[in-house]
């Protein structure tokens, strides 16, 4: 059984809803990406979303584009993002990692080294923002041949239709879009969500995490009512952003912040 599987099982039993934070890979440096990995975990973090940095992240708000041009300043490239997700299965072999980024680096990368090589180093999903699920089919063979989940972004606007396209390619758990626009970018509104939830949980039997416009307790608590994962991005990347001279304080306001939506979710 999968990672991700178990989690959202073990989850479940306990009546609980999944925290998932994001982070851009090689933010502020390559060589803090880990200990803010195990900071997340420590903190009640469930599964860890991993930004691959690309050049333009076209779907991600200022915020994560800084994110992006913070760690591409180091070269951080997909490879890295590898390693790093290697050095933490050192230590830590049951939090699900998933890989969100963009196609190009993947393609240039090549679909089945990819595939072989993430499932090595212990990565669970790809969430591919730019990818639609008419386009996936080689690309969730070769990972789905390696164990590995694909995942795919339901957006407000998404037909009945084009769910069950997305449903029937995607696998792990669906990432619903909360809000219209980029990350980090508009209000939230539970009710329109939980509408949409009922909707999409019509079509399928996969978790759904819900992601953009969490950004602090209330709204993680609020979301984490009626969704099986929380994501959280760009508040937390903002974080990084903030302390990023600073990496004892780095690690401490994440850990804190991490805590504070692990406690209001579990609430």
């Amino acid at each position: 059984m999968s990672r991700l599987k178990t989690c959202f099982g073990v989850l479940a039993s306990q009546n609980r809803t999944a925290l998932i934070p994001f982070l851009t890979a090689g933010d502020p440096h390559p060589n803090q990406t880990v200990d803010i990995m195990h900071t997340l975990v420590e903190g009640g973090a469930d599964i860890i979303e991993l930004g691959i940095p690309f050049s333009d992240p076209m779907a991600d708000g200022p915020v994560i584009q800084l994110a992006d041009e913070r760690a591409l300043a180091h070269n951080t490239s997909l490879t890295d993002a590898l390693g790093m997700v290697k050095e933490f299965r050192k230590t830590n072999t049951d939090t699900p990692v998933v890989l969100m980024g963009y196609l190009n680096p993947v393609e240039v990368y090549g679909y089945k080294r990819f595939a072989v090589d993430a499932a090595d180093v212990g990565v669970d999903a790809i969430l591919t923002v730019d990818l639609p699920p008419e386009a996936s089919e080689e690309m969730v063979r070769e990972l789905s041949d390696q164990g590995l989940d694909s995942i795919f972004l339901i957006a407000p606007t998404t037909t009945d239709a084009r769910i069950k396209k997305i449903v029937a390619a995607g696998s792990g758990y669906l990432y619903y879009v909360s809000v219209k626009g980029v990350t980090g970018s508009a209000s939230l509104d539970v009710s329109a969500v939980e509408a949409r939830l009922e909707t999409i949980r019509n079509s399928t039997d996969l978790p759904i995490a819900v992601g953009f416009g969490i950004k602090d307790p209330v709204s993680a608590k609020a979301v984490g009512s009626i969704a099986d994962g929380v994501v959280v991005g760009s508040a937390l990347v903002n974080i990084i952003a903030q302390n990023q001279d600073d990496k004892t304080a780095l690690l401490t306001q994440v850990g804190d912040f991490t805590q504070s939506l692990s406690d209001a979710i579990s609430a």
